[in-house]
Protein backbone atom coordinates (compact mmCIF):
# COMPACT_ATOMS: atom_id res chain seq x y z
CA UNK A 1 0.00 0.00 0.00
CA UNK A 2 3.06 2.45 0.79
CA UNK A 3 4.69 2.12 -2.39
CA UNK A 4 1.21 3.09 -4.04
CA UNK A 5 0.56 5.98 -1.87
CA UNK A 6 4.35 7.19 -2.47
CA UNK A 7 2.97 6.78 -6.62
CA UNK A 8 0.30 8.74 -6.19
CA UNK A 9 1.73 11.36 -4.31
CA UNK A 10 4.53 11.75 -7.24
CA UNK A 11 2.26 11.59 -9.53
CA UNK A 12 0.06 14.57 -7.54
CA UNK A 13 3.01 16.81 -7.38
CA UNK A 14 3.91 15.95 -11.07
CA UNK A 15 0.61 17.44 -11.95
CA UNK A 16 1.12 20.33 -10.17
CA UNK A 17 4.36 20.89 -11.62
CA UNK A 18 2.79 20.86 -15.09
CA UNK A 19 -0.27 23.15 -14.41
CA UNK A 20 2.05 26.00 -13.58
CA UNK A 21 3.64 24.80 -17.24
CA UNK A 22 2.60 28.07 -19.38
CA UNK A 23 2.21 25.25 -22.59
CA UNK A 24 -0.50 23.57 -20.42
CA UNK A 25 -2.06 26.43 -19.31
CA UNK A 26 -2.38 27.85 -22.57
CA UNK A 27 -4.23 24.13 -24.19
CA UNK A 28 -7.60 24.72 -22.48
CA UNK A 29 -8.26 20.15 -22.79
CA UNK A 30 -4.90 19.33 -21.27
CA UNK A 31 -5.53 21.29 -18.32
CA UNK A 32 -9.37 20.48 -17.77
CA UNK A 33 -7.88 16.74 -17.63
CA UNK A 34 -5.04 17.41 -15.54
CA UNK A 35 -7.34 19.31 -13.48
CA UNK A 36 -9.53 16.14 -13.23
CA UNK A 37 -7.22 14.19 -12.47
CA UNK A 38 -5.59 16.66 -9.90
CA UNK A 39 -8.96 16.74 -8.25
CA UNK A 40 -9.25 12.93 -8.11
CA UNK A 41 -5.81 12.25 -6.41
CA UNK A 42 -6.14 14.97 -4.26
CA UNK A 43 -8.15 13.36 -1.11
CA UNK A 44 -5.90 10.34 -1.04
CA UNK A 45 -2.88 12.44 -1.12
CA UNK A 46 -3.98 14.84 1.71
CA UNK A 47 -4.83 11.84 3.54
CA UNK A 48 -1.70 9.87 2.99
CA UNK A 49 -0.12 13.64 4.08
CA UNK A 50 -1.83 13.22 7.59
CA UNK A 51 -0.80 9.32 7.79
CA UNK A 52 2.81 10.08 7.41
CA UNK A 53 2.60 13.15 10.17
CA UNK A 54 0.99 10.74 12.33
CA UNK A 55 4.03 8.07 11.71
CA UNK A 56 6.59 10.77 12.61
CA UNK A 57 4.46 11.66 15.90
CA UNK A 58 4.47 8.12 16.81
CA UNK A 59 8.49 7.57 16.18
CA UNK A 60 8.83 10.98 18.23
CA UNK A 61 7.00 9.68 21.06
CA UNK A 62 8.81 6.50 21.12
CA UNK A 63 11.96 7.95 21.02
CA UNK A 64 11.77 9.98 23.66
CA UNK A 65 10.26 7.51 25.60
CA UNK A 66 13.17 4.86 25.38
CA UNK A 67 15.47 7.51 26.03
CA UNK A 68 14.40 7.53 29.43
CA UNK A 69 14.82 10.40 31.67
CA UNK A 70 12.00 12.16 31.96
CA UNK A 71 9.71 13.77 34.83
CA UNK A 72 6.34 12.04 35.29
CA UNK A 73 4.05 14.77 33.09
CA UNK A 74 6.42 14.64 30.11
CA UNK A 75 6.13 10.75 30.79
CA UNK A 76 2.73 10.96 30.68
CA UNK A 77 2.25 13.78 27.83
CA UNK A 78 4.17 11.01 25.71
CA UNK A 79 1.86 8.36 26.69
CA UNK A 80 -0.79 10.23 25.20
CA UNK A 81 0.83 11.79 22.29
CA UNK A 82 1.54 7.81 21.14
CA UNK A 83 -1.52 6.44 21.89
CA UNK A 84 -3.28 9.36 20.03
CA UNK A 85 -0.99 8.40 16.50
CA UNK A 86 -1.43 5.29 17.03
CA UNK A 87 -4.98 5.27 16.73
CA UNK A 88 -5.00 8.20 14.07
CA UNK A 89 -2.65 5.56 12.51
CA UNK A 90 -5.54 2.85 11.85
CA UNK A 91 -8.25 5.04 11.63
CA UNK A 92 -5.98 7.10 8.82
CA UNK A 93 -4.83 3.48 6.94
CA UNK A 94 -8.78 2.54 6.75
CA UNK A 95 -9.31 5.51 5.25
CA UNK A 96 -6.73 4.46 2.48
CA UNK A 97 -7.27 1.72 1.81
CA UNK A 98 -11.01 2.96 0.65
CA UNK A 99 -9.67 5.85 -1.21
CA UNK A 100 -7.22 3.14 -3.36
CA UNK A 101 -10.30 1.34 -4.38
CA UNK A 102 -10.29 0.87 -7.95
CA UNK A 103 -12.94 4.38 -8.73
CA UNK A 104 -15.66 3.83 -11.25
CA UNK A 105 -14.76 5.67 -14.54
CA UNK A 106 -18.66 6.65 -14.75
CA UNK A 107 -18.71 8.20 -11.50
CA UNK A 108 -18.32 11.56 -12.34
CA UNK A 109 -20.37 11.66 -15.02
CA UNK A 110 -23.87 12.87 -15.67
CA UNK A 111 -26.59 10.61 -15.96
CA UNK A 112 -29.78 9.50 -18.04
CA UNK A 113 -32.54 7.96 -15.60
CA UNK A 114 -34.87 6.20 -17.55
CA UNK A 115 -38.66 5.36 -14.91
CA UNK A 116 -40.69 2.63 -16.42
CA UNK A 117 -44.52 1.35 -14.74
CA UNK A 118 -43.97 -2.50 -14.32
CA UNK A 119 -46.54 -4.61 -13.20
CA UNK A 120 -49.93 -2.96 -11.66
CA UNK A 121 -51.04 -0.92 -13.96
CA UNK A 122 -52.17 2.22 -13.13
CA UNK A 123 -51.06 2.47 -10.20
CA UNK A 124 -47.75 1.54 -11.31
CA UNK A 125 -47.84 4.44 -13.83
CA UNK A 126 -48.76 6.43 -10.38
CA UNK A 127 -46.28 5.20 -8.61
CA UNK A 128 -43.28 5.83 -11.21
CA UNK A 129 -44.55 9.46 -11.10
CA UNK A 130 -43.83 9.62 -7.15
CA UNK A 131 -40.40 8.00 -8.10
CA UNK A 132 -39.52 10.69 -10.77
CA UNK A 133 -40.69 13.22 -8.10
CA UNK A 134 -38.63 11.79 -5.65
CA UNK A 135 -35.46 12.01 -7.61
CA UNK A 136 -36.30 15.47 -8.58
CA UNK A 137 -36.26 16.65 -5.09
CA UNK A 138 -33.14 14.64 -4.04
CA UNK A 139 -31.41 15.87 -7.71
CA UNK A 140 -32.24 19.82 -6.47
CA UNK A 141 -30.69 19.19 -2.62
CA UNK A 142 -27.81 17.66 -4.25
CA UNK A 143 -27.43 21.56 -6.39
CA UNK A 144 -27.70 18.62 -9.40
CA UNK A 145 -30.03 20.43 -13.31
CA UNK A 146 -32.96 17.97 -14.22
CA UNK A 147 -33.77 18.21 -17.69
CA UNK A 148 -36.68 15.84 -19.09
CA UNK A 149 -36.22 13.97 -22.72
CA UNK A 150 -39.59 12.40 -23.06
CA UNK A 151 -42.22 11.42 -21.34
CA UNK A 152 -45.62 9.72 -21.87
CA UNK A 153 -47.82 10.20 -19.37
CA UNK A 154 -51.43 8.22 -18.49
CA UNK A 155 -54.99 10.37 -18.20
CA UNK A 156 -54.91 10.47 -14.55
CA UNK A 157 -51.62 11.63 -13.67
CA UNK A 158 -49.15 9.01 -13.77
CA UNK A 159 -46.25 8.36 -15.81
CA UNK A 160 -45.95 5.23 -18.10
CA UNK A 161 -42.39 5.91 -19.04
CA UNK A 162 -40.11 9.14 -18.46
CA UNK A 163 -36.49 9.81 -19.59
CA UNK A 164 -34.60 12.26 -17.72
CA UNK A 165 -31.01 13.62 -17.62
CA UNK A 166 -29.78 14.29 -14.32
CA UNK A 167 -26.42 17.19 -14.62
CA UNK A 168 -23.94 17.73 -12.23
CA UNK A 169 -20.97 16.73 -10.69
CA UNK A 170 -20.87 13.05 -9.39
CA UNK A 171 -24.02 12.33 -10.64
CA UNK A 172 -23.54 8.46 -12.01
CA UNK A 173 -21.57 7.84 -8.11
CA UNK A 174 -25.30 8.80 -6.43
CA UNK A 175 -27.30 7.43 -8.73
CA UNK A 176 -25.93 4.23 -10.62
CA UNK A 177 -27.57 2.28 -7.29
CA UNK A 178 -31.32 2.92 -8.10
CA UNK A 179 -31.23 0.54 -11.04
CA UNK A 180 -33.48 -2.09 -10.56
CA UNK A 181 -37.11 -2.96 -10.26
CA UNK A 182 -38.98 -0.75 -6.93
CA UNK A 183 -41.87 -1.99 -5.77
CA UNK A 184 -44.45 -0.54 -3.50
CA UNK A 185 -47.31 -1.58 -1.43
CA UNK A 186 -49.91 0.40 -0.88
CA UNK A 187 -54.19 1.01 -0.71
CA UNK A 188 -54.61 3.14 -3.68
CA UNK A 189 -56.79 6.07 -4.23
CA UNK A 190 -59.08 4.16 -6.59
CA UNK A 191 -59.50 1.08 -3.83
CA UNK A 192 -63.19 1.35 -2.14
CA UNK A 193 -62.03 -2.00 0.35
CA UNK A 194 -59.31 -0.57 1.71
CA UNK A 195 -56.83 -3.66 -0.27
CA UNK A 196 -53.33 -2.87 -0.70
CA UNK A 197 -52.17 -3.62 -3.86
CA UNK A 198 -48.37 -4.74 -4.84
CA UNK A 199 -46.91 -2.77 -7.96
CA UNK A 200 -43.30 -2.25 -9.65
CA UNK A 201 -41.44 0.65 -11.48
CA UNK A 202 -38.25 -0.22 -13.16
CA UNK A 203 -35.40 2.40 -13.07
CA UNK A 204 -31.97 2.94 -15.61
CA UNK A 205 -29.53 4.87 -14.93
CA UNK A 206 -26.99 5.27 -17.60
CA UNK A 207 -23.98 7.16 -17.97
CA UNK A 208 -23.80 9.69 -19.97
CA UNK A 209 -21.62 9.57 -22.98
CA UNK A 210 -19.15 11.82 -24.51
CA UNK A 211 -19.28 12.75 -28.07
CA UNK A 212 -16.03 11.59 -28.65
CA UNK A 213 -16.49 8.35 -27.23
CA UNK A 214 -19.44 6.89 -29.36
CA UNK A 215 -18.86 7.21 -32.94
CA UNK A 216 -22.28 6.78 -34.97
CA UNK A 217 -22.48 6.33 -38.66
CA UNK A 218 -25.21 8.70 -39.93
CA UNK A 219 -26.26 6.12 -42.27
CA UNK A 220 -27.01 3.22 -39.21
CA UNK A 221 -29.63 5.99 -38.20
CA UNK A 222 -33.21 5.58 -39.45
CA UNK A 223 -34.84 8.93 -38.14
CA UNK A 224 -38.67 9.86 -38.20
CA UNK A 225 -40.93 13.02 -36.90
CA UNK A 226 -44.24 12.77 -35.96
CA UNK A 227 -46.63 14.81 -33.51
CA UNK A 228 -46.23 15.15 -30.58
CA UNK A 229 -48.95 13.59 -27.94
CA UNK A 230 -49.72 14.51 -24.16
CA UNK A 231 -52.27 16.30 -22.01
CA UNK A 232 -53.41 19.08 -24.12
CA UNK A 233 -51.63 22.98 -24.37
CA UNK A 234 -51.08 24.38 -27.81
CA UNK A 235 -48.24 23.02 -29.07
CA UNK A 236 -49.22 19.46 -28.75
CA UNK A 237 -50.21 17.71 -32.10
CA UNK A 238 -49.73 21.41 -34.40
CA UNK A 239 -46.37 20.26 -35.57
CA UNK A 240 -44.26 17.22 -36.19
CA UNK A 241 -41.50 18.49 -34.09
CA UNK A 242 -40.99 14.66 -31.55
CA UNK A 243 -38.00 12.82 -33.08
CA UNK A 244 -37.82 9.17 -32.90
CA UNK A 245 -34.32 7.65 -33.70
CA UNK A 246 -33.90 3.56 -34.85
CA UNK A 247 -30.24 2.70 -34.60
CA UNK A 248 -30.43 0.50 -37.23
CA UNK A 249 -27.30 -2.01 -36.23
CA UNK A 250 -28.75 -2.46 -32.34
CA UNK A 251 -32.20 -2.22 -33.14
CA UNK A 252 -32.00 0.43 -30.00
CA UNK A 253 -35.08 2.69 -30.35
CA UNK A 254 -35.26 6.73 -28.66
CA UNK A 255 -37.71 9.38 -28.75
CA UNK A 256 -38.01 12.86 -27.70
CA UNK A 257 -40.80 14.93 -27.96
CA UNK A 258 -40.18 17.11 -24.58
CA UNK A 259 -38.97 20.25 -26.75
CA UNK A 260 -41.40 22.63 -29.08
CA UNK A 261 -38.03 22.23 -31.13
CA UNK A 262 -37.51 19.41 -33.95
CA UNK A 263 -33.44 20.18 -33.70
CA UNK A 264 -33.65 20.17 -29.76
CA UNK A 265 -35.54 17.19 -29.46
CA UNK A 266 -33.24 15.56 -31.86
CA UNK A 267 -30.34 16.59 -29.98
CA UNK A 268 -31.91 15.21 -26.94
CA UNK A 269 -32.36 12.04 -28.21
CA UNK A 270 -29.01 11.20 -30.02
CA UNK A 271 -27.27 11.83 -26.50
CA UNK A 272 -29.91 9.37 -24.83
CA UNK A 273 -28.58 6.98 -27.77
CA UNK A 274 -24.77 7.23 -27.50
CA UNK A 275 -25.78 6.59 -23.43
CA UNK A 276 -27.37 3.45 -24.26
CA UNK A 277 -24.51 2.20 -26.86
CA UNK A 278 -22.17 3.43 -24.23
CA UNK A 279 -23.26 1.12 -22.11
CA UNK A 280 -23.34 -1.50 -24.56
CA UNK A 281 -19.99 -1.22 -25.43
CA UNK A 282 -18.84 -1.16 -21.88
CA UNK A 283 -21.06 -4.79 -21.03
CA UNK A 284 -19.24 -6.16 -24.05
CA UNK A 285 -15.76 -4.66 -22.49
CA UNK A 286 -17.11 -6.62 -19.24
CA UNK A 287 -17.73 -10.34 -19.24
CA UNK A 288 -18.59 -9.91 -15.20
CA UNK A 289 -21.70 -7.27 -16.23
CA UNK A 290 -22.46 -8.70 -20.14
CA UNK A 291 -25.76 -8.82 -20.82
CA UNK A 292 -28.41 -7.01 -22.06
CA UNK A 293 -30.30 -4.29 -20.75
CA UNK A 294 -32.92 -6.52 -18.74
CA UNK A 295 -29.76 -7.24 -16.12
CA UNK A 296 -30.35 -3.50 -14.86
CA UNK A 297 -34.23 -3.23 -14.76
CA UNK A 298 -35.88 -6.92 -14.79
CA UNK A 299 -39.04 -7.61 -16.30
CA UNK A 300 -40.77 -6.01 -14.12
CA UNK A 301 -42.45 -8.73 -12.19
CA UNK A 302 -43.91 -8.67 -8.67
CA UNK A 303 -41.11 -10.82 -7.57
CA UNK A 304 -37.90 -8.76 -8.24
CA UNK A 305 -36.79 -5.99 -6.69
CA UNK A 306 -34.16 -3.92 -5.10
CA UNK A 307 -36.05 -2.16 -2.95
CA UNK A 308 -39.58 -1.83 -1.20
CA UNK A 309 -42.04 1.14 -0.49
CA UNK A 310 -44.28 -0.07 1.68
CA UNK A 311 -46.75 2.38 2.67
CA UNK A 312 -49.11 1.36 5.53
CA UNK A 313 -46.04 0.83 7.57
CA UNK A 314 -44.24 3.46 6.49
CA UNK A 315 -41.49 1.83 5.77
CA UNK A 316 -38.74 1.05 2.78
CA UNK A 317 -36.74 -1.54 2.81
CA UNK A 318 -33.61 -2.09 0.37
CA UNK A 319 -32.93 -5.57 -0.29
CA UNK A 320 -29.72 -5.41 -1.21
CA UNK A 321 -27.90 -4.89 2.10
CA UNK A 322 -31.03 -5.54 4.09
CA UNK A 323 -31.67 -2.12 5.39
CA UNK A 324 -34.79 -0.98 6.41
CA UNK A 325 -36.06 2.43 7.59
CA UNK A 326 -39.40 3.82 8.81
CA UNK A 327 -39.36 7.12 7.12
CA UNK A 328 -40.77 6.59 3.73
CA UNK A 329 -42.41 10.11 3.68
CA UNK A 330 -39.05 11.52 3.93
CA UNK A 331 -37.44 9.12 1.11
CA UNK A 332 -40.49 10.38 -0.93
CA UNK A 333 -39.65 14.03 -0.68
CA UNK A 334 -36.36 13.31 -1.80
CA UNK A 335 -34.39 12.07 1.33
CA UNK A 336 -32.36 9.60 0.29
CA UNK A 337 -28.82 9.70 1.43
CA UNK A 338 -29.18 7.90 4.47
CA UNK A 339 -30.09 4.77 1.93
CA UNK A 340 -27.28 5.51 -1.03
CA UNK A 341 -24.60 6.54 1.56
CA UNK A 342 -25.33 2.80 3.01
CA UNK A 343 -25.17 0.91 -0.33
CA UNK A 344 -21.89 3.31 -1.10
CA UNK A 345 -20.39 1.52 2.38
CA UNK A 346 -21.49 -1.66 1.77
CA UNK A 347 -20.16 -2.18 -1.77
CA UNK A 348 -16.44 -0.66 -0.55
CA UNK A 349 -16.55 -3.17 2.23
CA UNK A 350 -17.05 -6.31 -0.51
CA UNK A 351 -14.35 -4.41 -2.96
CA UNK A 352 -12.20 -4.53 0.61
CA UNK A 353 -12.86 -8.23 0.91
CA UNK A 354 -12.04 -9.03 -2.73
CA UNK A 355 -8.88 -7.23 -2.26
CA UNK A 356 -7.77 -8.83 0.59
CA UNK A 357 -8.49 -12.58 -0.53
Amino acid sequence: MLDKLNSVEKRYNDINRELMDPSVVCDPEKFKTLGKEQKTLEPIVSAFLEYKKAQAEQKEAEELLNAGGLDNDMKELCDEQLKSAKKQIEELTEKLKVLLLPRDPNDERNVIVEIRGGAGGEEAALFAGSLYRMYTMYAESKGYKIEVINENATELGGIKEISFSVMGEGAYSRFKYESGVHRVQRVPDTESGGRIHTSTVTVAVLPEADDVEIEINPADLQIDTYRSGGAGGQHVNKTESAIRITHIPTGLVVECQDERSQYKNKDKAMKVLRSRLLELKQKEQNDAIASDRKSQVGSGDRSERIRTYNFPQGRVTDHRIGLTLYKIEQIMNGDLDEVIDALITYYRAEMLKEGEE
